[in-house]
């Protein structure tokens, strides 16, 4: 069932996204040539508790994992894109790290990911990284009302061709609001025109991935870790968007993110 949501709860939900846009940026200024990933990860667990937010994370436990997941952030280095599990890694220069989280507060959620290179950045990880953040704000520009699911789609498609990186559809966007999965499904890839008509007041998680070289994926013996299937470095641009009266609403904005980039940013 998709809930659409109202101008206060909205609100809400931007709440939630403000502070998930605060943790993801001291993620991205602490991560670090010598940093290992768990101290991230306790880093996270203490703002969390101290904002008082819930961890949509922790005991997770979808069909697909290997659960209970029990971290607050998913950390995931180089060829790991999705669901990664933080452990004893000390990060590298050069490494690619995506950091993926998902807060409530107050009974309302949302949910970002960003990706950024450690150190010295190899110009065709910075490639791999700009695309998915131009797929995001195409996606975010298609999330208007009177669209269709189907041109959001296609937007992220469109720039991963364009950039000639292959798109895999197993794991994509979603709905969210009172939990961090609702329906719909928002594939990374599709045609405009098609699908769901766009009404204000629903709200998306819109988050295109892709991987340098391939679009089949493998799973860690950790059960949740997902990777390329190559071996191929992978990146992962993400925000919670909602469709309003006045276009989209990006609502986990980072305050480094230029307002012009991804979608308008005043409150409703």
């Amino acid at each position: 069932m998709i809930e659409l949501k109202t101008p206060a709860e909205i609100e809400r939900m931007h709440v939630a996204g403000r502070f998930v846009a605060e943790v993801l940026s001291e993620v991205g200024r602490l991560a670090d040539v010598g940093v290992n990933l768990l101290d991230l990860e306790h880093h996270v667990r203490g703002m969390i508790t101290r904002r008082g937010a819930e961890s949509c994370y922790w005991d997770y436990a979808p069909s697909f994992g290997r659960g209970p997941f029990r971290n607050v952030i998913c950390l995931s280095v180089n060829d790991a894109v999705l669901h990664g599990l933080p452990h004893d890694y000390t990060l590298r220069d050069g490494d690619v790290l995506t950091a993926d989280l998902a807060v409530g507060i107050d009974g309302w959620v949302a949910d970002s990911a960003r990706t950024v290179v450690v150190g010295t950045a190899a110009e065709e990880d910075e490639r791999i990284v700009r695309a998915t953040e131009e797929a995001l704000a195409a996606a975010i520009e298609a999330a208007r009302p009177g669209n269709r699911l189907g041109d959001i789609s296609a937007a992220i498609w469109a720039v991963a061709r364009a950039h000639g990186y292959p798109v895999n559809t197993e794991f994509g966007g979603h709905g969210i609001g009172r939990t961090m999965h609702e329906d719909p499904h928002v594939p990374n890839k599709g045609h405009a025109g098609r699908g769901l008509t766009l009404r204000p007041g629903l709200t998306l998680a819109l988050e295109p991935w892709f991987a340098r070289t391939t679009d089949r994926i493998v799973h860690d013996a950790d059960g949740w870790t997902i990777r390329s299937a190559d071996g191929s470095r992978t990146a992962h641009s993400e925000h919670t968007v909602a469709v309003t009266e006045d276009g989209p609403l990006v609502l986990t904005r980072r305050a480094e993110e230029s307002a012009g980039r991804q979608g308008r940013t005043e409150r409703l």
